[in-house]
């Protein structure tokens, strides 16, 4: 069964980043240091009183941004979101240009990141902002 990433309640991030730096270290081979490789953003709403926002793809059942895509780095999933192949990524940026919400970012060696609905962000979540959930909870509205 997919599983997709999603957001259980925002009103409950305060901006930590450990989304971020988890997402960014999820590759045992390669965990890197920071939040540039991070597909997911945590943002200030303007001070601790408005607390903070996250930015990540929210799994499109027919993604734009691989419609775009030149190299079939992006190809869409079954249930939503789609897989990432690097080696095939130019860093041409069409892929941000297509995103409807803004969640796909550019790194600075110039190729993109992206979330690709692994979960693994979800576990370092201290305040429950963020699920992994089968998709067919999502369908049927839990």
């Amino acid at each position: 069964m997919p599983k997709i990433l999603t957001i259980r309640d925002i009103e409950k991030c305060v901006g930590c980043g450990l989304c971020m730096y988890a997402c960014a270290r999820r590759l045992p081979k390669k965990p890197f240091i920071g939040y540039d490789h991070s597909g997911i953003l945590s943002v200030s709403l303007s001070g601790f009183e408005r607390g903070a926002t996250i930015i990540v793809c929210r799994a499109c059942p027919d993604p734009p941004c691989s419609q775009v895509c030149p190299t079939s780095a992006l190809t869409p999933k079954k249930g939503g979101g789609v897989t990432y192949k690097e080696k095939l990524c130019t860093g041409c940026g069409n892929c941000i240009d297509a995103c409807t919400i803004s969640a796909i970012f550019m790194r600075d060696d110039g190729k993109v990141a992206l979330c690709v609905h692994c979960g693994y962000c979800a576990k370092y979540c201290p305040h429950g902002v963020l699920e992994f959930k089968d998709v067919k909870e999502m369908e049927e509205g839990f």
